[in-house]
């Protein structure tokens, strides 16, 4: 039996990786009735190296996205957070908010999540799961998440990924992602995180023709599969 969990990042106001990508989750429910999406939130998305000058989406002032996260079937759907701002805020990339983090500044960051999920009004509907930005996140960083609650770290084996973390995954509840089209292909595993984009500009962005290469694989193992939120992953 194939334990199946898919990911979606960066589901965020931003015009180009926003909720559009519902509409492709909607069309796969419709196949697959208990098929199980974990969509990672960053609270602030701000794409710094791009547009310095677009202030970021805080979830807050974005009413009807936050609308459309509450309306979501939670026997299909659950939210995890996946950064404030996403970018450090630094003339480095807009993916490393706790690649370079000390414990200090990624508890700040921890927080600043954690009150704009109650400003939201969506506290109630994340759940303690992190996805760092492009996976990268210091042993400090992972030591300051679980130290503020956050019980599930959703990770890479990548070695750009992996060795950011000295060590500190492994005493942590982790899932690794298994797979993210085009990058590593469809494949199912003993425990398989499938990993997409919200962003338009990704390649990885779960758009129709990626939807209907994974429709093909699901179908093709259906009896074998077991659909699971995070935390039945472990």
């Amino acid at each position: 039996m194939y334990k199946v969990n898919i990911s979606i990042d960066d589901v965020s106001p931003h015009p180009r990786s926003s909720i559009n990508v519902l509409d492709r989750c909607h069309e796969l429910i419709d196949i697959f009735p208990d098929i199980k999406f974990t969509l990672f939130v960053p609270t602030a998305y701000w794409r710094v190296m791009d547009d310095p000058d677009q202030e970021p989406y805080y979830l807050h002032k974005h009413i009807k996205f936050c609308e459309a996260l509450r309306r979501l079937n939670r026997q299909n759907f659950e939210l995890g957070l996946h950064g404030h701002f996403h970018s450090s805020i630094v003339d480095r990339s807009n993916n490393d908010e706790f690649r370079y983090a000390t414990y200090k500044e990624a508890k700040q960051t921890i927080n600043k999540m954690f009150l704009e999920c109650i400003e939201s009004g969506l506290k109630e509907y994340f759940k303690p799961i992190i996805r760092p930005p492009a996976w990268r996140m210091t042993k400090e960083a992972i030591k300051a998440a679980s130290d503020s609650g956050i019980v599930y770290f959703c990770l890479s084996k990548q070695d750009y990924a992996i060795k950011t973390y000295d060590g500190a995954d492994k005493n942590v509840n982790t899932i690794y992602q298994t797979c993210n089209p085009p990058f590593l292909p469809l494949n199912l595993t003993e425990q398989t995180e499938i990993v997409y984009h919200a962003c338009e500009w990704d390649r990885n962005y779960l758009n129709k023709t990626m939807k209907d290469g994974l429709i093909k694989l699901l179908k093709v193992n259906k009896e074998e599969i077991k659909f699971c939120f995070i935390e039945d992953m472990i």
